[in-house]
């Protein structure tokens, strides 16, 4: 059958049954489950109104059940269960799970998954908020939002396909094509490498280490001041123990940058540096979220009542006073819910790592280690037990989303 006649008929199809579901179950909840007729009219049309509202619900129930519930079910038990010679499966318990903790290279994904949870959120958001106060206060911002917000309609596989190219390196004695590259070769160790790949990094880590300590001083003075609940005390510990951390590795690699010693003038095959090549993957996820953060934050933007700003104005605050101090806490709800929407993306990420190193060079996540396991190893019971190591992680921001949703709702 022709493609556009299959599709065709498969709209009238699905319009059509839904639109006979719900005919004919109202016809029979009417007239033959609660008739209105009779002595019990009136309760029956009751009943019925509080039934008919799980007659809509039931399709989408049902299909959530059927594409959603059921897999999640049939993946916890594949993760308990291990292939037989001969076809077939036997029930071994934790011990999937336990091969998959005794693994480096689950630790390893592990490990990337976090250091990704950690940049991308931060970096997608700060640069949308960036982008949505600046391109409100010029002429030309719908253009340069409408640039900023282009990456959104390119798969992640397309971003990744664009990026090789720029991280592209060919032999010393070729032209480069990778524009990191040919940007890299005009470095030879003068004032201008000392300028771009010693003092810019050291004032970026030196700022990012500065945020990160007033953040955790932040929460040293809330934690001091008391009256929080139990379980507030201790996200705030935890918020603050993994801030501690950030300002350790911020300060460690601050004497990287001084003491590495760069390779001028050689091309460098920059996917396969440790370490660094993850960063260089998190761009591309970063180049394609800034513009979904720029568009949310810039409506909360809009919606922050003018006589806020003016008061402030006429108080004598400054630019940086007006947007750190008046603009941001009236949108730390949204963006809140960016961060974690953001988050929700990280923690699935594959395609971008899939299609650039395919876990290569330490630079493994999880969603690929998983795709690994069950399609390339053919071991569905490793392979299901990092599918619910992931659930695992998503279900916690799934459900701070939608208690959020609900609060606001109140």
């Amino acid at each position: 059958m022709n493609p556009a006649l299959a599709g065709l008929v498969t709209i009238i199809v699905g319009v059509g049954g839904c639109l006979a579901y719900f005919y004919f179950s109202n016809l029979v909840l009417d007239k033959f489950i609660f008739p209105a007729r009779g002595p019990q009219a009136g309760k029956n049309i009751n009943r019925a109104n509080m039934v008919r509202p799980w007659l809509f619900l039931f399709p989408a129930l049902f299909a959530l059940g059927l594409y959603l519930g059921y897999p999640v079910v049939e993946t916890l038990r594949l993760s308990l269960t291990e292939r037989v010679p001969g076809g077939g499966s036997e029930f071994v318990g934790l011990r999937n799970y336990q091969q998959m903790f005794g693994e480096s290279k689950f630790w390893e994904a592990m490990r990337n998954n976090m250091l990704w949870l950690i940049v991308v959120p931060a970096a997608s958001t700060a640069f949308g908020l960036l982008a949505a106060q600046l391109t409100d206060r010029i002429a030309w911002g719908a253009l340069a939002k409408s640039l900023i917000f282009m990456p959104m309609a390119i798969s992640f596989v397309g971003a990744s396909v664009i990026f090789k190219l720029i991280y592209d390196a060919r032999p010393e004695d070729q032209e480069q094509i990778g524009i990191l590259n040919a940007v890299w070769l005009n470095f030879e160790g003068g004032i201008g490498s000392f300028l771009m790949l010693k003092l810019l990094p050291t004032l970026l880590i030196l700022a990012f280490a500065g945020t990160v300590a007033y953040c955790a001083w932040l929460l040293v003075r809330r934690l001091m001041a008391g009256g929080n609940a139990l379980f507030a005390v201790i996200l705030q510990g935890i918020l603050l123990l993994l801030l501690v951390w950030l300002l350790w590795q911020s300060l460690r690699g601050l004497i990287g940058v001084w003491v590495v010693d760069l390779p001028y003038g050689e091309p460098q095959q920059w996917l396969t540096l440790p370490m660094w090549n993850n960063f260089f993957l998190m761009i591309v996820l970063i180049w394609i979220q800034t513009g979904f953060a720029m568009v949310i934050l810039s409506a909360a933007l809009r919606g922050i009542p003018e006589e806020t700003v003016e008061a402030a104005i006429v108080d004598g605050a400054n630019p940086f006073q007006i947007f750190f101090q008046i603009k941001i806490p009236q949108i730390m709800g949204t963006i809140v819910v960016v961060w974690t929407t953001i988050t929700l993306v990280v923690l699935k990420v594959f395609d971008i790592v899939f299609a650039m190193t395919n876990g290569q060079w330490e630079t493994q996540v999880l969603a690929n280690y998983m795709f690994d396991k069950l399609f390339r190893a053919n071991d569905w019971g490793v392979g299901s037990a990092s599918a619910i190591v992931i659930m695992i992680l998503v279900s916690p921001i799934l459900v701070w989303n939608v208690y959020n949703a609900r609060k606001e709702m109140r």
